[in-house]
């Protein structure tokens, strides 16, 4: 499969998960968001990008301090009624960021998705 643009990514994210709360594709380093959509207007997802960007570069830092030999797979974080989950790309310099009701997702489904498009964004 070639490599896909941001905007590509929120789009066949947007396929599979219709009723999402939030997407974005944030740049790591940064925590500019690429891309992104929300189907709530209250959630800004663009804010919710740059807060989660410090949530990544946190667990970086604790991954070097501690001296492991690890990757981040993904970052779950479980809300009262809501899912974030955060999947970085290969490289490590982009994520995407996916807000989700848990009571209308998978969480494996959302997972699998954000693994088969961070493997082939650009």
């Amino acid at each position: 499969m070639s490599a896909i643009t941001p905007n590509q990514a929120i789009q066949n994210i947007l396929k599979e998960l219709p009723s999402l709360v939030a997407v974005a594709v944030v740049e790591t380093e940064t925590g500019m968001p690429l891309a992104h959509h929300s189907n709530l207007a209250s959630f800004d997802a663009e804010t919710a990008a740059a807060y989660n960007t410090e949530v990544v570069k946190q667990k970086l830092k604790a991954i070097q301090a501690l001296k492991l030999d690890q990757t981040i797979q993904d970052i779950l974080l479980t809300l009262t009624d809501q899912l974030h989950l955060l999947k970085l790309s290969a490289d490590g310099g982009k994520f995407i960021y996916l807000a989700v009701n848990s009571r209308d997702t998978n969480l494996a489904m959302a997972r699998q998705i954000l693994k088969s498009q961070t493997a082939v964004l650009n």
